[in-house]
């Protein structure tokens, strides 16, 4: 390869406890066959079950100096909002991409605008048909859904299937799940596939026939106009349908073997559903497990990665659920980011021709040449600064 030809890295995460990363094989081949030369930070996939070995197999090269190659590169690929130094270590126009929790994280906007990168939020690709397959929001959700019935199926002193047995007959669990998006129905689906009688609740009334379709019962409640925003997220309730909607759910709560709290509203605090008193009405020996921890909880009094039991109920609150099925966590996070890459490859140049136009690129670019160049992005941090 030549001295032109664009340089991608992939440094290990520096979370602690993070077993997913944001290169696979699968994503490295793809990435060296377009022409981009690939080097990772050696141990980048051991927590997932991906060797070095594995990596440079399929055409990437381990780096001999990891800051070094973090800046020297042209795109640097992370999962995490990653330390604001090492924004500052990346060279000047080359492209950071991973999730940047950019309306929380002042300090790394500031900072990636100050360094002069391109900072590109996975969390902010938009909900489109084009964009569905760099959509790693959704790709982790799936994932985060299906542990959770996991975790729930393992912890609840029943089997889920009805079974009918020289002993007797040992009736279905019944599953409650709340929040019917990409997390919520991957949910319903493997609580069907283990055979569980599930019902779901959603805000949105748009995502019944979705449930349905996956065998479980769409609960409704009354709470007035609800409904979702233009990307697909809930929109928020008032604090009265809040009340209204805790009521109603309280009767479903009562009736579950397992509980699932799915609901966030996007870019807000996830809304407190599953209150104490709610918990203290089920069944002893039932399991609520909380999805939404990491942006504050559906569950009352929760505290993230501790789980407990309260009421003779199993509470279950673990954050960076998909980082619990790491390994396809990790290839389906990679695959988003590679589809990106490919989505801007320009063959012919044979290097990333990041369209000013493009409508992935306005919705998810949150930093260009020293600004902040994300309108969203740029209002909270006004708005913040004003609080100040």
């Amino acid at each position: 390869m030549s001295e032109n030809t664009p340089f991608l890295f992939a440094p290990r995460e520096t979370l602690a406890g993070e077993p997913r990363c944001a290169l696979t094989p699968e994503s490295a081949q793809r990435l060296a066959k377009l022409g981009l030369r690939v080097e990772f930070e050696p141990g980048l996939g051991l927590a997932a079950g991906i060797s070095d070995a594995d990596l440079t197999a399929a055409g990437a090269a381990a780096a001999s100096d990891p800051a070094r190659a973090l800046g020297a590169a042209d795109i640097v690929f992370r999962l995490h909002p990653p330390p604001v130094e090492a924004l500052r270590a990346q060279k000047r126009g080359s492209a950071a991409i991973g999730f940047m929790d950019p309306f929380n994280r002042g300090d790394l906007v500031r900072a990636a605008a100050e360094a002069g990168l391109r900072a590109i939020a996975m969390e902010l690709i938009p909900r489109t048909t084009l964009a569905q397959k760099m959509d790693a929001l959704s790709s982790q959700a799936s994932i985060a859904g299906y542990v959770a019935v996991i975790l729930a199926a393992e912890r609840l002193p029943k089997v889920f299937p009805m079974m009918m047995t020289p002993a007797g007959t040992l009736t279905p669990a019944r599953v409650f799940i709340i929040g019917a998006g990409v997390a919520g129905l991957q949910a319903i689906a493997t609580a069907r596939r283990l055979g569980a009688r599930v019902e779901a609740y959603d805000t949105r009334p748009v995502v019944e026939e979705q449930v349905q379709s996956l065998g479980a019962k769409f609960v409704k409640f009354d709470l007035g106009e609800t409904g979702q925003t233009q990307d697909g997220y809930a929109k928020a309730l008032t604090d009265e349908q809040l009340r209204r909607q805790r009521e109603a759910m309280a009767r479903h709560c009562a009736g579950a073997d397992v509980v699932i709290a799915a609901a966030q509203v996007f870019d807000r605090r996830a809304p407190v559903i599953v209150t104490d008193e709610m918990i203290r009405g089920m069944k002893p020996g039932s399991v609520v497990v909380d999805l939404s921890v990491e942006s504050g909880g559906n569950v009352e009094g929760i505290v993230a990665d501790r789980e407990e039991t309260r009421h003779g109920v199993r509470i279950v609150p673990f954050a960076r659920m998909a980082g619990r099925a790491a390994r396809h966590a990790s290839q389906m996070y990679a695959s988003n980011l590679a589809n990106l890459v490919e989505h801007f490859w320009d063959k012919k140049a044979q290097r990333p021709d990041w369209r000013a136009g493009d409508e992935i690129l306005q919705g998810c670019q949150v930093t260009l040449d020293g600004a902040v160049v994300h309108a969203g992005v740029r209002e909270r941090l006004a708005a913040a600064g004003k609080g100040n």
